[in-house]
């Protein structure tokens, strides 16, 4: 029973360090109605918010990608002479698209899971903004 209620307290805790504040930056979360979690109970709710925001914190770290800017070609001269020279510009790609509809479904159901925890009155819950609060 004893580590029961630690391994609670350490769990609440560890939501609040990783939430913070629950802020979502310019991305509107996609709405999920919290209804999809009324079958989990409070500790499922629990499990199931840290393995959301921990998918939210790799989409957010996720760099963009890569993409072709053109092609050059051109005459370099060198150590070892003259040579005729081919360049591809790759460059980062500011279509981050893909990653903001991750991030908006990933906050949807944050906001989801947290809305139906408020519901069953889970203690988790309690302090843990959602979107427009």
């Amino acid at each position: 029973m004893k580590t029961f209620t630690v391994t609670a307290l350490l769990a609440t805790a560890g939501i609040f360090g990783l939430s913070g504040c629950a802020s979502t930056g310019n991305i509107t979360p996609q709405y999920i109605p919290p209804s999809t979690y009324q079958s989990y109970d409070c500790q499922a709710l629990n499990q199931e918010y840290v393995r959301v925001n921990s998918y939210v914190n790799a989409a957010r770290n996720e760099q963009s990608t890569l993409a072709s800017t053109g092609v050059g070609v051109g005459i370099s001269a060198g150590r070892w002479g003259i040579s005729p020279n081919i360049s591809f510009g790759v460059g980062q790609s500011n279509n981050t698209k893909a990653r903001d509809a991750k991030l908006s479904r990933l906050y949807g159901e944050r906001d989801a899971i947290v809305q139906s925890a408020r519901i069953q009155r889970c203690s988790f819950a309690n302090g843990i903004k959602i979107y427009g609060e």
